[in-house]
């Protein structure tokens, strides 16, 4: 049972984290990592599903949040969405390959959704980075210990 519970938080964190909602998936990742009693393999898969889910999800999200774009509630100024647009538009696709990164790779998952960047191309992307970063870390976690 302690190994479903520590799976299922290791992805609930890296679901959460793949969205504008702070949360480090990376620490509790290295945490399994460094207790050594789970799969390395399989805490990287879980890691990656649930961060490619939230990236998904923010995806989708991105689809539909121009409909809100003129409402006072609304979390982004109709200036700021101009401008990631135009960033986005500017690198184009291959920026999803940043979609890792903190602070600016969840946006740019949104972003991909509200120019409507095509699903397969955009979870074949964003999946290579993904999974790219938990390879790269799950690395250095292993070599340091």
């Amino acid at each position: 049972m302690a190994d479903l519970a520590a799976y299922a938080g290791l992805f609930l964190s890296a679901l959460v984290a793949a969205t504008i909602l702070p949360m480090q998936s990376e620490a509790v990742l290295v945490g399994l990592l460094l207790g050594g009693n789970h799969s390395p393999t399989l805490l990287i898969v879980v890691a990656s599903l649930g961060n490619i889910l939230g990236a998904i999800i923010n995806w989708i999200l991105g689809r539909g949040i121009e409909r809100f774009r003129d409402r006072r509630w609304f979390p982004v100024s109709a200036e700021k969405l101009e401008q990631a647009q135009a960033w986005y538009r500017r690198y184009g696709k291959w920026s999803l390959l940043g979609s890792w990164l903190p602070i600016v790779g969840d946006p740019l998952t949104i972003v991909a959704g509200v120019l409507k960047e095509p699903f397969p191309m955009f979870l074949l992307l964003v999946s290579i980075a993904k999974i790219g970063r938990y390879l790269v870390l799950a690395a250095l976690t292993s070599s340091l210990a």
